[in-house]
């Protein structure tokens, strides 16, 4: 409620001053001061109307502006009070404005000006104090100079306070979004570096289905007269895997390649799982791996995003779970879907700073697939990473 409040405030500036002006310009009207007549009896007399109201309007309309010209406006109500003081008008209720264009100054303006407005207003002070004490009658007034003086600075330095807290706050806001600026061009890079990785890796895959079919078609070109059969099945041969190879350059249309052709090499899948996890126990973690469900047929590159995910998520296990940890494993299929599950009882550190490329790697395979990836801590210790991965298009060459 309150940060909603200040957030009106900052917006209904003038509004805010114009009330903050009515109390001082109200006083001003209702309470007049009085001025010493010198040159009759030199007793306390009643300011007159014609002096009083335009003194109060110079000394209290001004405020309105103050937070455009702050100079401007201290340097008016600086004058007006010295024209007060010349006159021989003691010190009214719109005096005090002039300790609100200094606070103005110090919370908005560079030190030089608010130390210089500070001065101008004890000085104000003491001039006033001074004329108090060539009245016919005075009382202890320098007394009055201490707690007058302790009050100007309380609010000069109530100004500097928020001057301070202000740049701060400023500083705090640019560097959140420097850092957000920083946090989306690592997260740009990283996806754009794990598209060009994915890129490369398909290619195998869209290659040996292209060069699958042009022998398919070679052969049934020339059994065609001869064995109609084999023929046949050699144009079968060919549809599937041409249907295959087009879901798969539909699901590659916008990645961006960043280099030339990689050279052609078989990738794991799914069946490489468990050579895998075997890899991971020798290098000293302890693995469990568990697969439910009847198999799905699945295209060879979702077998590959599906043993990445995997390789990732284990390796994050391996550097950030420490020592004596353990991980498990959970493949299963389900209605033509696929979900994978790893998890530990590790310190829980996988991906908590936010700076690595793992999870954006994993997140950017996953999506290529229409699929999802969540990963979080576990409440007790450890991390899970979570994977969901449609199997929609299945086709069997």
């Amino acid at each position: 409620m309150f940060a909603r409040l200040f957030a009106w405030l900052r917006r209904h500036q003038r509004p805010v001053d114009l009330v903050l002006m009515l109390p001082f310009g109200l006083m001003g009207v209702l309470v007049r001061s009085r001025y010493v007549d010198m040159t009759t009896s030199g007793l306390p007399r009643e300011v007159p109307l014609d002096i009083h109201l335009p003194l109060a309007a110079a000394m209290c309309l001004p405020l309105i502006w103050r937070r455009r010209w702050p100079r401007a406006v201290f340097a008016i109500l600086a004058l007006a009070a010295l024209v007060q003081w010349l006159i021989g008008i003691n010190i009214a209720a719109c005096d005090f404005t002039v300790m609100v264009a200094m606070y103005t100054i110090a919370a908005q303006c560079a030190f030089r000006w608010a130390l210089a407005a500070l001065l101008v207003s004890e000085l104000g002070m003491a001039m006033a104090i001074y004329h108090l004490i060539e009245q016919p009658h005075p009382e202890d007034t320098w007394k009055s100079l201490v707690p007058f003086s302790i009050m100007i600075g309380a609010i000069w330095l109530g100004g500097l306070y928020i001057s301070t807290r202000r740049k701060y706050t400023l500083s705090l806001e640019e560097r959140a979004r420097r850092l957000e600026r920083e946090r989306d061009a690592q997260a740009e890079v990283a996806a754009a570096a794990e598209r060009a990785r994915i890129a490369r890796e398909l290619h195998d895959v869209i290659a040996h289905s292209i060069s699958v079919m042009v022998i398919q078609a070679d052969g049934a070109a020339y059994t065609v007269d001869t064995d109609a059969a084999r023929a046949r099945r050699a144009m079968e041969a060919i549809g599937a895997t041409g249907r295959q190879a087009l879901i798969e350059m539909r699901r590659m249309l916008g990645v961006l390649r960043e280099d030339g052709a990689a050279t052609l090499a078989p990738q794991p899948g799914v069946e490489q799982l468990s050579d895998l996890v075997e890899q991971i126990r020798t290098a000293g973690l302890p693995v469990e791996f568990e697969a439910e469900g009847e198999a799905l047929s699945m295209p060879p590159g979702l077998e590959l995003t599906v043993y990445r995910i995997v390789q990732e998520a284990l390796t994050n296990v391996l550097k950030h779970a420490g020592p004596a940890a353990a991980a498990w494993v959970a493949l299963h299929y389900g209605d033509r879907a696929i979900e994978v599950r790893i998890r530990d009882d590790g310190r829980g550190a996988t991906f908590s700073d936010g700076r690595g490329h793992g999870l954006v790697g994993m997140r950017e395979r996953a999506a290529v697939y229409g699929g999802h990836v969540s990963a979080e801590p576990v409440p007790g210790g450890g991390f899970e990473v979570i994977a969901r991965l449609p199997v929609k298009e299945e086709v069997k060459a």
